[in-house]
């Protein structure tokens, strides 16, 4: 991977651990990318209705890993689970 991509990923996964920044980013994406889907405008194109997806996703994803919160990639069969 070169540096630059590296940098990003680091970055990326930085704002996704801290959960009060991956709810306000996740916000600040998916409420223009909502505006954009719902609302008809003239300077939209093929282009912008793309980017406007990739951004709602992204926007969803993060906001929904900042209210939800992390959760493990491996869950230990033989450990028995908290009973809280």
């Amino acid at each position: 991977m070169s540096v630059t991509i590296r940098r990003v990923r680091g970055t990326l996964l930085r704002l996704v651990m801290h959960r009060a920044t991956a709810v306000v980013a996740g916000a600040v994406l998916l409420v223009p990318a909502v505006a954009l889907m719902v609302g008809e405008f003239t300077f939209e194109n093929w282009v912008t209705d793309g980017l406007t997806l990739i951004a709602g996703g992204t926007g969803a994803a993060l906001l929904l890993t900042g209210v939800a919160g992390r959760r493990p990639d491996w869950v230990d069969p033989d450990e028995p689970l908290d009973s809280d």
